[in-house]
């Protein structure tokens, strides 16, 4: 999980690029949950709060 901190520290490309790859995560995450491979689905909540922070951040500084 990350701090808000931490990413009011980072850039703006920075933020779409960690968006990027959290949206990717969360991609991968809904497939391994769809065909049984995903043991632990409190992984899908951290990634889309997490996402969820990123795109607030960006929101902020724009």
């Amino acid at each position: 999980m990350m701090k808000a901190s931490k990413l009011r520290d980072m850039s703006v490309d920075e933020l779409s690029n960690e968006g990027r790859e959290l949206s990717k995560q969360l991609f991968q995450l809904r497939l391994q949950k769809a065909t049984g491979q995903l043991d632990n689905v409190n992984k899908i909540r951290n990634i889309r709060k997490d996402l969820a922070r990123v795109r607030t951040i960006l929101k902020e500084k724009e």
